[in-house]
């Protein structure tokens, strides 16, 4: 199917100061490639150089399989983009803006404006200047979509929307990757990326973090667990769960002591049977069924395991010292393997 962007060792100066650091990423035809990363990582630096709006200070890139510099009118008549600081012309409706953007970027089927204008809710008789952000925000989802390029480069794209038209705009966006488009799109909002990517790009520092499927993330993710052990005291209880790998954050435990009486008033009485349970909390950064099979050895009173945190887990990422980032998560093999786990997600 080949690639709808690439780039290799991709740098950015803005004199002394490093905007990106070399980065490598190559996002397979047809799949939404989610990028997130905190204020500064190069998100919008990245989507800048894919359009040849401003240009690298080394490396390479290529979009749809052309240089942006040479590829020229021709090629950004093939992508819908959508900048994170959206400025438009305040004195004309939107009918006539998006008939001028037309005519820029090719041919649109008839009709497909006003769908989409119903869709998001947008009325496009209004001039623009008496638009609200949101509303200002569905032209510019409008007239990157109204073409049908074959790449869409969205950034922070919703920005500004309710929650009902943020779901619309997420089914416009999987139904472009069915129709065979390819969609790369930032956000700040970790529950976007998981929605609407099949393959997502931690940026931090203009560095690559991580590249990985939005499941094998989730797979990975921070979990919070509380488990009881029977006939264990505290201190043997939070050993026991520390000395588990990927097991992390383990709380002083503490003894509980449940009674339960079985007796009933109609007949005489009867021994009061107590059990005891040294309860521990604990955070595990590994995989779940390593720490399963540990805690199997003994005797489980009780086990809460929370859903993956993965905003916990991507936040840890942005925070971890360079030398702690994955160095062999810009490298080919780890792009590959994220490429292959991405071609394996189910599509609706």
């Amino acid at each position: 199917m080949g690639f709808a962007i690439e780039t290799h060792a991709l740098t950015k100066m803005y004199g002394p100061r490093a905007a990106l650091r070399g980065i490598d990423l190559a996002v397979e035809s047809g799949f939404v490639f989610g990028v997130i990363g905190p204020n500064g990582a190069g998100k919008t630096t990245t989507m800048r150089l894919l359009l040849d709006i401003i240009r690298p200070s080394s490396g390479s890139v290529l979009v749809l399989g052309q240089p942006p510099r040479s590829g020229g009118p021709a090629l950004r008549t093939r992508i819908g983009f959508l900048p994170g600081e959206l400025r438009l012309e305040g004195r004309i409706t939107g009918h006539t803006l998006l008939r001028h953007f037309a005519a820029i970027s090719g041919p649109v089927r008839p009709g497909i404006v006003d769908e989409l204008a119903e869709r998001l809710g947008l009325d496009l008789s209004r001039q623009v200047r008496a638009l609200s952000r949101g509303n200002k925000q569905k032209l510019g989802i409008i007239q990157a979509f109204m073409h049908a390029p074959p790449l869409l480069v969205l950034d922070e794209p919703t920005s500004g929307l309710d929650p009902i038209v943020q779901q619309e705009f997420l089914g416009m966006v999987h139904e472009a990757r069915d129709a065979g488009a390819t969609v790369f799109l930032s956000s700040h909002v970790l529950s976007e990326i998981q929605q609407a990517a099949d393959t997502v790009a931690i940026l931090r520092s203009g560095r690559v973090v991580t590249v990985s499927s939005v499941e094998s993330l989730r797979q990975s993710a921070v979990r919070h667990v509380r488990v009881g052990f029977a006939s264990l005291s505290p201190r043997a209880a939070a050993a026991s769960l520390a000395a588990i790998d990927g097991v992390a954050g383990v709380a002083d435990a503490a003894l509980s002591t449940d009674g339960a009486a079985t007796a009933a008033a109609s007949t005489p009485p009867q021994p009061v049977t107590t059990t005891s349970s040294a309860v521990v909390t604990a955070t595990i950064t590994g995989p779940i069924d390593a720490f399963v099979k540990a805690i199997a050895h003994h005797t489980i009173t009780e086990l809460t395991v929370e859903e993956p945190d993965l905003e916990e887990s991507v936040l840890r990422l942005y925070s971890a010292p360079d030398n702690e980032s994955n160095p062999e998560s810009r490298a080919p093999s780890s792009l590959t393997r994220a490429r292959h786990s991405s071609s394996d997600r189910h599509r609706p």
